[in-house]
């Protein structure tokens, strides 16, 4: 039996958009072994995961933290294939950092066959540089995950359908109001609607609970809450939900929504592992880039039309502008019209 060891340790948006990649292969090839290689936090989005399909956790701000954490995991990594096995093994590796070039580099050594991701670094410079910007639409992320496992001789044709929760929640319950999960926040200004528009979109769903009964859930970490806690006492009809819930819960929450609202970031990824539709907020950033959610459809991506924008394939670069009109450029009743025209389309539901 063939194992293949996939490496894939962060961000927690990046690993959600492999899953569909690597289900995939997994539940294609039930005679080998696939072992993921990840985070330890995010092993609880490996729901109902293809029984060969393992997860070897990393610790990379502890014990595999540094050179010394890397032989460390190396061990680890030849206690779980075998020593001797090296060669019964192939590497995919979808992550294509200094760490995961290291351990291919050893297998390489062994005899083992190693695919890297391309990441098209040379294109994505070009779609976000000032001048002679290159704006057309790049290879996704998804496409360039499946061009990995294609090197290493596999069909990575997309047969993944969304997570499934069976056995461990309960049904989901028949709901009497439309929920709206709202994920405001992001880890970079340059992806992050200002909150105090984000507080108008609030604002307008909640008056409209008065023709439609309508919940809306906060998603984001305790810290980020704390910064508009406020809305909950203002806007009764928002309800929190932090991390502090097992990741596998808020994926279960997310799934109960019928629309999410959310930036470019993990929480639009974590709905489209669930099949939640997602109004996504564009700045800085650009669908273009590759990073779309998957199984997402691209009408539901807001964004507005600069000569700056793209500026940053991940949105950590300061504004051109120094104003980011590219969010703020995005009124409140944008918002709430997107996640109207999404409700009609999506259930044919009126707000």
């Amino acid at each position: 039996m063939t194992t293949t060891l996939v490496i894939r340790l962060s961000s927690l948006g990046d690993v959600a958009l492999a899953l569909p990649v690597l289900y995939s292969v997994a539940q294609r090839y039930p005679e080998e072994h696939f072992l993921l290689l990840t985070r330890h936090e995010w092993q609880p989005l490996l729901l109902n995961k293809p029984p060969n399909l393992t997860v070897l956790p990393v610790d990379t701000t502890g014990k595999h933290k540094g050179v010394r954490g890397m032989l460390s995991l190396l061990r680890e990594l030849l206690e779980c294939v075998g020593t001797k096995k090296t060669k019964a093994l192939k590497v995919a590796d979808l992550h294509g950092v200094i760490r995961s070039f290291v351990l291919g580099f050893y297998f390489r050594l062994k005899g083992t066959p190693v695919a890297v991701i391309d990441k098209g670094r040379k294109e994505k410079r070009a779609l976000v540089r000032q001048k002679h910007k290159h704006l057309q639409p790049l290879k996704s992320s998804l496409a360039r995950y499946q061009e990995v496992f294609e090197k290493l001789g596999y069909d990575a044709s997309l047969s993944f359908t969304g997570l499934c929760f069976a056995g461990l929640f309960p049904e989901k319950p028949t709901k009497e109001c439309i929920r709206i999960g709202i994920a405001p926040f992001s880890k970079h200004p340059g992806k992050t609607y200002p909150v105090e528009l984000m507080e108008q979109v609030v604002s307008q769903l909640h008056q409209m609970s008065g023709k439609k009964n309508i919940d809306m859930v906060l998603f984001g970490s305790k810290e980020e809450r704390k910064r508009v806690a406020h809305w909950e006492e203002k806007y009764p009809t928002l309800k929190g939900a932090t991390r502090q819930a097992p990741l596998e819960e808020e994926l279960f929450l997310l799934s109960q929504m019928d629309v999410v609202l959310s930036m470019d970031s993990a929480n639009m990824h974590l709905a489209s592992l669930v099949n939640t539709p997602v109004v996504s907020i564009w700045g800085a950033t650009h669908p273009f880039a590759g990073f779309y959610g998957w199984n997402q459809n691209p009408s539901y991506a807001l964004q507005v039309e600069l000569p700056c924008r793209p500026c940053s394939v991940f949105g950590n670069k300061p504004c051109h502008r120094k104003d980011h009109a590219c969010l703020k450029h995005i009124t409140p009743e944008m918002v709430v019209h997107k996640i109207q025209t999404t409700l009609q389309e999506m259930y044919g539901v009126e707000l």
